[in-house]
């Protein structure tokens, strides 16, 4: 049976002419934004991630200021703490490369979405230069700016229902 799934699994992907790859010929065909298009990925969910990231370098980053006021910092959990707060960092950055820029945020086939795009990919970029500064320092500002940037990139993708759910979770963080 494990064959039989790991088959039908290949044979979806590989494209047996350049139409039916592209779906052009199927109009009933599912969209392929993924990079392994497998329909499994969730929009919200990713942004629910953020935020957890978010939350979790926050921790992070009390938690590195308060072992550092002590008489004897322990090395082994500042580092440990450090650690933790680049990886979760590094997952935002990979995430929006991976995710959001590479298959989600679709340039404008026309200038009428001009301006939704620029202003997703400027939200892109904010996350990712305040998940680079997450990195470089114990500043909650820059955790902030994460969410803030976050949101406004929300704004621009979501519908209103969507946002909702999304900012519910949002103001769970404190």
């Amino acid at each position: 049976m494990k064959i039989l799934l790991s088959l039908t699994a290949l044979f979806a992907f590989l494209p047996f002419s350049s139409s039916a790859s592209s779906g052009a010929s199927n109009p009933t065909a599912s969209p392929r934004h993924c990079q392994v298009p497998c329909g499994i990925y969730g929009d919200k969910m990713r942004v629910d991630m953020l935020m957890e990231d978010c939350a979790t370098i926050e921790k992070a980053m009390t938690s590195i200021q308060t072992l550092q006021e002590d008489a004897v910092p322990s090395a082994n959990q500042l580092v440990r703490w450090v650690m933790n707060k680049e990886s979760h960092a590094q997952n935002i950055q990979d995430t929006v490369a991976a995710y959001w820029l590479a298959q989600r945020v679709k340039a404008p086939k026309d200038a009428a979405g001009a301006d939704k795009y620029h202003a997703q990919l400027a939200s892109m970029h904010r996350i990712t230069v305040a998940a680079m500064k997450c990195k470089q320092t114990t500043d909650k500002a820059h955790v902030e700016a994460l969410r803030k940037a976050a949101l406004e990139f929300s704004a621009t993708y979501f519908s209103a229902e969507d946002l909702e759910h999304i900012n519910s979770h949002h103001g769970s963080h404190k």
